[in-house]
């Protein structure tokens, strides 16, 4: 399925869920916020959550610093 992963098309197997997206993509998922489709996903929900054909993810990263 395509779908867009912070502003670039992405090809993912049908199923994919968003766990497994921040896996691939090898990002510690304690610390990044996503959204799809303009609403927010709570970490918790993410396992459970299954992206679709045109989904509009975006993945940010939190950075801390001072």
């Amino acid at each position: 399925m395509q779908l867009s992963v912070n502003g670039r098309e992405r090809e993912l197997p049908e199923g994919t869920t968003i766990a497994q997206l921040i896996e691939e993509l090898a990002l510690d998922p304690r610390s990044l916020a996503v959204e799809c489709n303009l609403e927010l996903v709570p970490r918790a929900q993410h396992a459970q959550t299954q992206l679709k054909e045109g989904d509009r993810v975006e993945v940010v990263t939190l950075v801390g610093g001072g």
